[in-house]
């Protein structure tokens, strides 16, 4: 599977494009970020880009400036979101690639999460 810029199928892709409601947290022209719908922590909210990519294994070089793009807004977001400022508070950064990594929808995302534990889960 390559990247492509939407997947009718795909139930991120539905709520990029607005198909499928969402608490949004942040957007631009390239990437998505919504609370998730069932949360494990305190913060927890996904980091998506906009073009449907299907997990981190189809990542190639091309796609470096959207990945850094990304990384970068993911502190200020959790500290926006709630999170509690590093070193003493902080946040987890995960992303599931494949079934065997856990993965349930096929398109990259990262679950941001934190805020005081203990956790649902992670």
């Amino acid at each position: 599977m390559n990247s492509t810029e939407h997947d009718p199928n795909c139930i991120f892709c539905k709520i990029v494009a607005k198909q499928i409601p969402s608490r949004p947290v942040h957007e631009d022209a390239q990437v998505y970020a919504f609370h998730d719908i069932n949360p494990w922590a305190p913060v927890h909210f996904l980091l998506i880009p906009k073009a449907h990519i299907p997990s981190l294994a189809q990542v190639t070089d091309a796609h470096a400036p959207l990945m850094a793009h990304m990384m970068a807004l993911i502190p200020r977001l959790a500290l926006q979101e709630g999170c509690n400022p590093y070193p003493q508070g902080g946040y987890r950064v995960v992303t599931n690639t494949g079934s065997e990594g856990g993965q349930e929808v096929h398109h990259l995302h990262f679950h941001i999460m934190g805020g005081s534990r203990p956790w649902l889960r992670g």
